[in-house]
């Protein structure tokens, strides 16, 4: 008799353990659910996605930055005044900015160096009188720079 009750109860306790994981695995999928179908957090500034546009040419001027900065070097008036001359040229062209970082640090961290020196220059550019809308920005690219390792942290600057 004894035996049969410790069978019951043995049977009764796995019994009600898969119950209790069933109940717990459909709780957990609901919320998980419900979590991928809410909307997303508001975030403080959305940049929105521009197409990606290619390179022409050459770079009219090319931008070199200290390592980790992205204040513009000494002699950025004059290579300004470059750019909005070409662009007075032909007012139906645009001026494409591609900033460069070389792989040392964190893929992240120079990415958004490479774009801060992108936005310095167009902030320049603007600064200088040139409408908001003329200047695009490729994404940040990563480059060796060659045999002068300033040529990893430059912001090329295209009139096309």
């Amino acid at each position: 008799m004894q035996e049969d009750d410790d069978n019951q109860n043995l049977v009764l306790g796995i019994l009600f353990g898969i119950i209790a994981l069933v109940v717990g695995l459909v709780i957990g999928l609901s919320v998980y659910v419900t979590g991928q179908n809410r909307a997303p957090a508001p975030v403080a500034a959305v940049v929105a996605e521009e197409p990606e546009i290619a390179e022409v040419g050459e770079p009219l001027v090319k931008f070199y930055f200290e390592s980790g900065k992205a204040e513009l070097p000494a002699g950025a008036p004059d290579e300004l005044a470059k750019v909005i001359a070409k662009l007075n040229e032909d007012p139906s062209k645009l001026v494409l900015l591609s900033g460069y970082h070389d792989e040392t640090g964190g893929a992240a961290v120079n990415a958004e160096v490479a774009k801060d020196r992108a936005v310095a220059v167009k902030d320049a550019l603007v600064a200088a009188g040139l409408a908001a809308d003329k200047v695009k920005m490729r994404k940040p690219a990563v480059t060796l720079g060659g045999a002068d390792p300033a040529e990893a942290r430059r912001v090329e600057v295209r009139v096309q």
